[in-house]
């Protein structure tokens, strides 16, 4: 009877120790995968009473979820996408996506996207169809519905590609609807007063631009032109005026250059600021353009465009039936497909034709001043950039015209200058800068990073200081390992009436007062003693308004070492912090509502989805789990578990990595290791790897079956990443060894692009490992330094001298380090089977890498199979071959660490039959 109670109490501990679910857990499968739902697009009303989702599965047809934060209250859009909700909370709007198993029919008329418009008072919804965008007033009682054109009109438009389409304007409290015939563009005012609306309609006769009076519900025109062309719509905050372009078209749909006008909504005046014969020599008014008012409504900063560039537009085929001369020699190599190449190209040629809309559409930004009726041009081809600043002295400007050639093999700088709004006289703040400047929001000072330090810039007495020298606290960036000036943290924003900058160091936030008195850590050197990173989430105001000297900061914690994330509180104009959140968990912020205290945050972990939590204020005293998507993990799937481990590589520095266990784990047995990799990864130990079919593993699918998911952070080297790699990792596999988790006969490792690199240059160096995967790696350097990124139209160079792969020399310079760091050169000493990715329309890394890899390989009777991937870029995209790599990755995985099935391919590979 003894033996039987302390049986029983065996079963009891047992059953404590192991769930019931622990034995009825499945493996994941690719369907599970597919199917897996995640949040989207989050929206929160402004009084914080009603929050919408999207919840989409991976492949498949989602919803959108509404509902109140009380809890009271859900509803559901069927397939609804990217929601929008009014300020009240009393409507959301949202598309209305066409089901899958449509959308994939190769029907031409197949049905177009609608949209679903749903009362929060009922849960009612109204349904619009053929809908291309939606918009709703600032007050939320009307919705403008811009559909898609009709095919009747379609049929007409002659090719007129400026021709608007039907809008519906609706009102949300009355349910009465207008329709608004051959809109191009619209714009509601802040004041909810006016839909300002442009039309082009199939005549040409009633172009023009229109406002519809919201409160009298009627339209009228503001300015009416045969041809016209009306466009820019922008509206003044707080002073109730448009702004707008006006251009005209021939027959032949060639624009004309633009004037730019103001209608006063207030007394309903039309004034012409600019004339279409405005502009410098050189430069001209286009419609291409952008309007931007400054928040005090004084100034409206536009732009130019290149005369040469803007003539392109009008050009016109002449040749018409004119008779043919077969001899003509002008005429023969008119028709030549040819690209020069000069060695005095400040882009080379594949940069200059990705460039070349930007450059063709560039726009020359110029300031008008409303109150003098002047304008003043800002930008021209020697500095070409202006950002915008809504303080009445001074913009920053920048150029990065000087450095244009050596940025094929140096990477990217810029000229900085400020420039007077009132003269357009540009002052140089600093040459060759690899960083931005920061301008206060009052234009009276700069802030900017060189040579590892801050400097200050008094624009009114014309005065600069270095003002981190005297600490001795880094502002530089301490982990960086590139062979390329060091990077600072950035600044965190500026303090009201420019009183003071914001900057960061690693782990803490400062305070440096523009009166160059004493800086201050308004985090007390709390982040650094605790080795916890402090980053400062801007909640009632966009990033470049100021902070008010005494408000109270939401901080975003994240600690170097344990991994886990939190929520602080600090003040703009004291010392220390106040814990508000933090777990063994990941936290993020995600919205604030505008005019209640009502705070959304997400909170994950490797097995705990990100659902919605909210808060009742920023203290995060009360709160609750508004979402509950995937609370089954455990009891579905062998989902696993996360924890930390370290070592030190093979020179001693310390590293650490993820290791990702099954529920099922058994400590008297040893399990095959998927490795995956990059650079640092262990900040991903509280991420919930959310299951997506595409070019990277799934974590949960593969511990599901039973493997340990290893993440090693990677510790890099000047002149030898290849070698650091191997440093860095091989001892942390021996130590998964060592501990009784590996099992030394079944290592696998999985890299991609720059990992994919380090996974093929691995192997030649060491056997440990069982098998490999490497997607789009680089093969051979000493052929891909002199290569194109075909994606940008750069060449490779930059990157090899300076940035990601470290080298830090040309290949004139050191031709050694890039046969030492290239596998290709060593594709002998290789022992793992290899599977090799690539996708051969790749545009960061050339396919023909993989090639090389798969060739020098297959010369030496090594284990290889190559995946080419028919016109798929760096990352595939097209689903079946994104879900085909995903089931083959795990087949390749599979077969050469467990043993299991004998897939044809990787044994026999497969034979071309003909497309």
């Amino acid at each position: 009877m003894h033996s039987q109670k302390n049986r029983l109490f065996l079963i009891i501990i047992a059953a404590l120790l192991f769930p019931v679910w622990a034995t009825a857990q499945g493996v994941l499968s690719f369907e599970d995968v597919m199917k897996f739902e995640d949040i989207g697009s989050i929206e929160l009303s402004a009084n914080g009473d009603w929050v919408a989702y999207e919840v989409w599965p991976d492949r498949g047809d989602g919803r959108v979820e509404v509902k109140s934060i009380n809890g009271r209250n859900t509803y559901s859009i069927t397939l609804g996408a990217s929601p929008e909700i009014t300020q009240n909370g009393d409507w959301v709007a949202a598309f209305r996506k066409v089901p899958l198993a449509e959308e994939l029919k190769s029907d031409k008329n197949k049905q177009k996207q609608g949209l679903s418009l749903l009362s929060t008072s009922d849960g009612s919804i109204t349904e619009f169809d053929s809908v291309q965008s939606f918009t709703f007033s600032e007050d939320g009682s009307w919705l403008a519905i811009q559909h898609h054109q009709s095919k009747e009109v379609e049929d007409l438009k002659s090719g007129n590609k400026k021709l608007g389409t039907e809008v519906t304007l609706w009102n949300t409290e009355s349910g009465s609807a207008f329709s608004l015939p051959f809109v191009r563009e619209m714009e509601f005012d802040s004041l909810s007063n006016y839909l300002a609306y442009s039309v082009v309609d199939t005549s040409d006769a009633e172009n023009g631009l229109y406002v519809f009076d919201l409160n009298d519900q009627d339209s009228r025109a503001v300015d009416l032109v045969e041809n016209g062309l009306y466009g820019n719509l922008t509206w003044d905050y707080d002073l109730q005026k448009l702004a707008f372009t006006k251009a005209a078209y021939d027959t032949s749909f060639v624009e004309s250059n633009a004037s730019v006008h103001i209608w006063d909504g207030q007394n309903e005046e039309l004034s012409t600021l600019l004339n279409a014969d405005a502009g410098n020599e050189g430069y001209v008014l286009r419609s291409n353009n952008e309007l931007t008012f400054t928040n005090d409504g004084q100034r409206l900063f536009f732009g130019f465009m290149d005369a040469e560039m803007a003539a392109l537009d009008t050009r016109k085929d002449d040749a018409g039936d004119a008779e043919i001369d077969i001899y003509d020699v002008d005429d023969i190599v008119e028709d030549r497909g040819l690209d020069i190449w000069h060695g005095d190209d400040p882009r080379i040629k594949t940069h200059e034709k990705k460039s070349w809309n930007s450059t063709k559409n560039h726009l020359y930004l110029a300031v008008y001043h409303l109150e003098s009726s002047e304008w003043v041009q800002l930008a021209d081809h020697e500095m070409p950039e202006i950002d915008i600043a809504h303080n009445p002295n001074v913009v920053l400007g920048s150029s990065q015209v000087p450095y244009m050639k050596e940025m094929t093999w140096e990477g990217f700088f810029n000229d900085w200058y400020y420039v007077n709004l009132e003269t357009g006289k540009r002052t140089l703040i600093g040459k060759k800068l690899s960083e931005g400047v920061s301008l206060s929001p009052g234009g009276t000072f700069a802030a900017f990073y060189v040579k590892k330090h801050w400097n200050l810039l008094d624009i009114e007495k014309g005065v600069t200081r270095n003002i981190t020298a005297n600490l001795e606290v880094p502002f530089y960036n301490e982990d960086h390992d590139y062979p390329s000036r060091v990077p600072d943290y950035g600044i965190a924003g500026w303090v009201e009436d420019d009183r003071a900058v914001m900057i960061y160091d690693k782990y803490d936030i400062w305070r440096f007062p523009t009166d160059f008195s004493e800086p201050v850590s308004i985090t007390d050197g709390a982040g650094r003693e605790a080795k916890r990173i402090f980053r400062i989430e801007r909640m009632d105001k966009d990033w470049g308004e100021p902070y008010d000297n005494n408000e109270e900061l939401l901080l975003t914690s994240y600690h170097d070492l344990k991994k886990n994330f939190g929520f602080y509180s600090a003040k703009v104009n004291r010392t220390g912090v106040s814990r508000l959140l933090e777990e063994d968990k990941k936290f993020t912020f995600v919205d604030k509502a505008k005019d209640a205290n009502t705070v959304l945050y997400k909170r994950e972990a490797y097995d705990e989805f990100p659902n919605i939590w909210v808060a009742n204020n920023r203290q995060f005293k009360r709160k609750n789990k508004l979402t509950n998507l995937h609370e089954d993990l455990h009891k579905k799937w062998n989902w696993g578990n996360a924890e930390l481990i370290d070592w030190l590589s093979l020179d001693g520095k310390y590293i650490q990595g993820v290791v990702i266990k099954p529920d099922n784990y058994d400590p008297d047995k040893r399990y095959p290791i998927m490795t995956y990799y990059y650079r640092f990864f262990t900040d991903r130990l509280h991420d919930f790897n959310e299951p997506k079919t595409n070019h990277r593993p799934v974590f949960a699918q593969y511990v599901s079956d039973e493997y340990v998911v290893f993440l090693p952070d990677i510790r890099f080297e000047i002149g030898r990443p290849g070698f650091a790699a191997t440093k860095s990792l091989v001892p942390g596999i021996q130590k998964l060894i060592e501990m009784g988790i590996a099992d030394e006969d079944k290592l696998g490792l999985h890299g991609h692009s720059w990992s994919g690199y380090q996974t093929a240059f691995m192997v030649t160096q060491t056997d440990i490992f069982d098998a490999a995967v490497s997607g789009a790696p680089v093969s051979n350097m000493t052929s891909a330094y002199s290569g194109i990124r075909w994606g940008s139209g750069l060449a490779r160079q930059f990157q090899y001298e300076r940035t990601q792969s470290r080298i830090g020399q040309s290949l004139i310079e050191a031709p050694e380090k890039y046969i030492e760091n290239s596998p290709v050169f060593f594709a002998d000493k290789i022992t793992t089977p290899m599977l090799i990715m690539h996708g051969d329309a790749d545009g960061a890394v050339p396919w023909y890498q993989s090639i090389e890899m798969y060739l020098a390989m297959r010369r030496y009777n090594k284990d290889v199979v190559f995946l080419q991937y028919h016109d798929e870029p760096h990352h595939p995209q097209k689903f079946s071959n994104k879900l085909d790599y995903a089931i083959r990755m795990k087949e390749y995985f599979d077969y050469y660490l467990k043993g299991e099935g004998e897939p044809e391919w990787i044994i026999k590979g497969e034979a071309y039959m003909g497309d």
